[in-house]
């Protein structure tokens, strides 16, 4: 009879449960794995053959055929040693009562038989509790990771010997391994390093960009930053994650799952518990922005869900990178189509972007004198494509610092990232209030029909409107863009409807796209 271990895969997000089968048979000596299995599944052979010996246990000197089903998916990665490993043991009565019901193993071995941590455990534990697993055994490394998931059963084992005795209840050098727990609230109240490091009131000025990223902030709105060299964009962007509000719960398992599978995840802080804030170096390319690759990863739009997407020197990308974020940015997601697959990753981030208004960086300064020619700022801004623009709902000036604003060291009147956060909060929760139940979390997600139902205007406030779609020939995607803008500055005030001036204050932030 053969043996039979539970184990499982991450494609994209999504999990498959996959059963190894192992049997033994007396023909010449051999290991063979099928199932669509990779080169490093391929190589566990010698990683299972070297584990098993040196943990004192005796391999077969037989025929072993490993198949892992289903067949028609295709496996990869490091983590079947163990289960492979696992049915070796138990097909050659090595585990002598082996009791798998409702078990699954996952885990790296070293030729030493010691357990190497492996990454998607957290997507992996979850589906697997979905399925009707409760118990599973991973890595040491990774058992608090997979703990997050509540009502399950985790075995941390540091090495093959240690879940061998685990099952072997007769075996006179018995040790059960005790079940990992972890405190969510424990978890949840942890600071990051950079909590706190970057803060609004050691911005010296620029209110009015404070004032939009405010806005920004409270609705999940996208802004770009446009100014000389020196101004205090990189350095506002970099305060813009101490505003934002914290994240829920579900938010968190959500984005620790994509950095689990991205390989990111810190083994002392295995939950995310801050909002990203992913800053890209202009060299970067598509696919490392949108994810993909022969075995598609998360890329950097999914990395940054939740958070903060920051292209510094924005006019500098390719405009071949800058024209994949056009579908994310409309629909909060990202699809990965290949020949065999479809994959599908969440990427609902806040996009901040800075800019020089030209090649030398002073146009417009009151300083220094622009030295580029018409054509070279034509050309400079003509990677920033109209549709890209249009899903951009804010853009500002930010101008060089004024002598005394400069000079003044403590600036009394400014204010700190936590007060700021305080409004940005009282914004969100009005947000959430109104759209519960319909999927939806801030002003940014608006659909059309919604829009014409909590977007509703005054007189004042339509002819305002309609001024300025004709004076900025704005698209329709501006036009809706313009009243969720607007509704997050009513928000922002606390009122029920949106006012003239709450378009006025919408009008000025979109009137430089």
């Amino acid at each position: 009879m053969i043996s039979q271990i539970l184990t499982a895969c991450t494609i994209g997000l999504d999990v498959y449960k996959i059963l190894v089968e192992v049997d033994i048979n007396n023909s010449l000596p051999a290991v063979s794995i099928v199932g669509l299995p990779d080169l490093s599944i391929t190589e566990a052979r010698e990683r299972v053959r070297s584990a098993i010996k040196n943990s004192g246990f005796e391999f077969p000197n037989k025929k072993i055929v490993v198949n892992l089903a289903p067949a028609d998916i295709k496996k990869e990665g490091s983590g079947y040693d163990l289960p492979i490993a696992i049915g070796i043991l138990t097909k050659n009565n090595i585990i002598q009562k082996p009791d798998y019901t409702d078990t699954a193993f996952i885990g790296e071995l070293s030729l030493d038989g010691s357990l190497r941590a492996v990454t998607g455990v957290l997507p992996i534990a979850a589906g697997l509790k979905k399925l009707g697993i409760k118990t599973l055994i991973v890595p040491a490394e990774n058992a608090k990771e997979a703990a997050i998931i509540q009502g399950l059963t985790v075995i941390g084992a540091k090495n093959l010997a240690e879940i061998v005795n685990h099952f072997n209840t007769d075996s006179p050098e018995h040790i059960k391994i005790k079940p990992t727990t972890v405190d969510i609230n424990d978890y949840m109240q942890q600071k990051t390093e950079q909590d706190g490091y970057f803060d609004f009131k050691d911005v010296k000025g620029q209110l009015k960009a404070k004032r939009a990223m405010e806005i920004a902030a409270a609705g999940a709105h996208n802004l770009l930053m446009s100014g000389p060299p020196g101004s205090g964009k990189t350095l506002l962007a970099k305060c813009f994650s101490s505003i934002l509000p914290p994240l829920t719960f579900d938010e968190s398992i959500e984005l620790t799952k994509i950095y689990s599978i991205s390989g990111l995840l810190n083994p002392n802080r295995p939950l995310i518990t801050s909002r990203p804030y992913r800053s890209v170096h202009h060299t970067a390319s598509a696919i490392g922005i949108i994810g993909g690759g022969t075995n598609p990863k998360p890329g950097e739009i999914t990395l940054a869900h939740r958070g903060v997407l920051f292209l510094d020197e924005f006019v500098e990308f390719p405009r071949s990178v800058l024209e994949v974020l056009r579908q994310p940015l409309e629909d909060g997601k990202i699809v990965i189509a290949r020949a065999k697959m479809r994959l599908e990753f969440p990427s609902d981030f806040i996009l901040l972007a800075a800019m020089n208004p030209c090649p030398c960086g002073y146009l417009g300064d009151s300083e220094k004198h622009c030295t580029c020619s018409e054509y070279q700022i034509k050309q400079y801004r003509s990677k920033l494509s109209g549709p890209l623009l249009d899903r951009i709902d804010i853009v500002i000036d930010v101008p060089r610092l004024k002598l005394d604003e400069l000079m003044n060291k403590t600036d009394i009147k400014a204010e700190t990232s936590e007060q700021i956060r305080e409004r940005v909060i009282k914004a969100r929760n009005i947000q959430l209030e109104r759209y519960k139940g319909l999927g939806i979390y801030t002003n940014s997600e608006l659909t059309p029909k919604l829009i014409k139902k909590y977007c509703i205007l005054d007189e004042a406030g339509t002819n305002m409107l309609k001024d300025a779609v004709k004076k900025f020939n704005l698209s329709a995607r501006a036009y809706d863009r313009l009243l969720k803008l607007a509704r997050t500055i009513a928000d922002l005030a606390e009122s029920e409807n949106i006012q003239a001036l709450h378009i006025a204050q919408a009008i000025q932030y979109r009137s430089n796209t």
